[in-house]
């Protein structure tokens, strides 16, 4: 069993009587974010360590257990131990910790106990002479128990590093560059702010596909930090991208292929943008249906142009060369998903963005042809990449 033990103890620094804890990040507050990195990685448990509850830290708790996780909101190690299962790995995060998915992911698994620790100033507890605590650690509910053993007037967290220290936990050095995705501790809605825009950079940038890559990553880098700034659901985004997608569908249908798959591209950004922004919320079925969405419009734009091809040319082979792409691009996202992908593989958001340029010189089919076969040969090398060789 995993389970997530987060502190929420500190004051924010520019805002009386406010936890760093519940100061907005995200879209939501800081400990929704970790609560959802926490569930992400597979915790099933989330503790909430405080010195005092405020309303704001509860309705927080409310909508993380609306997520699928138990919340328990405790105020020593004496009750996290009671909480939680005698024989659970915990996940600590710090108070005020910004941080990603990718270097959570380590903490995740099966092992030994693990301190997250760095040798610059801006880690929380000193470890030792060389290294500081750089906010994140993977302990055995055991811990809770013997740190709930020492005097109470001992600073919950700090005991908590140090007995863990003492049992031999391995320390496992930060990586270098964290600090650019985002990885950091924070106490003002500044600082937050600053750390945040760093970890969209780093979302947007995930993508492995030259089209999520080098296309929508530089366009989510730019709007992500407004969009969340203004307070944009994901479901306002998708409705713009329906709407556009819509638009871009009756021009394909009225023969505008150049204008309407223009649009429909448009509109695969916004629903893939759209769908990064519910994840940072933490709305995974929305960040899901967002992708549905992306995929959808690609493929509705392509059948669309190849359909209307037929109508003027008095023939099938656009209808066939549409249904062919779109059977092997479905084959390639499927493949994804067992297979690494390789940078050249097409997206499905690239689809209508790449037909553009043929529609524009008049030659749909031409493009559709050449989509075709580029979707047939990313599905080759993924088919290549997990068959059994002999």
């Amino acid at each position: 069993m995993l389970a997530g033990l987060i502190f929420a103890t500190s004051e924010a620094a520019d805002r009386a009587e406010s936890l760093t804890a519940t100061l907005p990040f995200g879209g939501a507050s800081l400990v929704e974010f970790q609560a959802r990195l926490l569930i992400a990685a597979g915790a099933s448990q989330i503790l909430i360590a405080v010195a005092r509850v405020t309303p704001e830290l509860l309705g927080a708790a409310s909508r993380i257990g609306n997520r699928g996780a138990t919340v328990d909101i405790v105020r020593s190690a004496a009750e996290a131990a009671a909480k939680v299962h005698p024989l659970a790995r915990v996940i600590v995060l710090a108070d005020g910790l910004v941080t990603t998915e990718a270097q959570l992911a380590p903490f995740a698994g099966e092992g030994d106990a693990v301190l997250l620790v760095t040798d610059e100033d801006n880690g929380l507890e000193r470890l030792d002479a060389t290294s500081r605590w750089a906010g994140i650690a993977r302990i055995d509910a055991q811990r809770l128990t013997d740190t709930a053993s020492l005097p109470r007037d001992y600073d919950f967290m700090a005991a908590l590093l140090r007995v863990s220290a003492q049992h031999g936990a391995t320390k496992l050095p930060l990586e270098t560059g964290a600090g650019r995705e985002g990885h950091g501790i924070e106490r003002d809605a500044r600082g937050l702010a600053r750390r945040g825009r760093a970890v969209f950079a780093s979302l947007a940038d995930n993508g492995v596909r030259w089209v999520d890559r080098w296309v929508l990553a530089p366009l989510a880098r730019l709007s992500l930090p407004a969009l969340v700034a203004k307070g944009v659901s994901p479901l306002m985004l998708g409705g713009v991208g329906l709407v556009t997608g819509a638009a871009g569908l009756f021009a394909i249908w009225q023969g505008w292929n150049a204008t309407g798959l223009g649009a429909s591209a448009v509109a695969a950004g916004l629903f893939t943008i759209a769908g990064m922004l519910a994840w940072l919320r933490g709305e995974e079925k929305a960040s899901l249906k967002a992708g549905g969405m992306t995929a959808g419009i690609a493929a509705a734009s392509v059948a669309l142009a190849g359909f209307g091809e037929d109508a003027v040319r008095g023939s099938a082979t656009g209808s066939v060369l549409a249904v062919g792409l779109i059977v092997a691009a479905a084959l390639v996202e499927r493949l994804g998903g067992v297979a690494e992908a390789r940078r050249w593989w097409p997206s499905p958001a690239g689809y209508p963005l790449l037909l553009v340029p043929f529609a524009a010189v008049g030659q749909t089919l031409t493009g559709l042809a050449a989509l075709a076969l580029y979707a047939a040969a990313a599905l080759w090398s993924g088919i290549e990449a997990v068959r059994t060789k002999p």
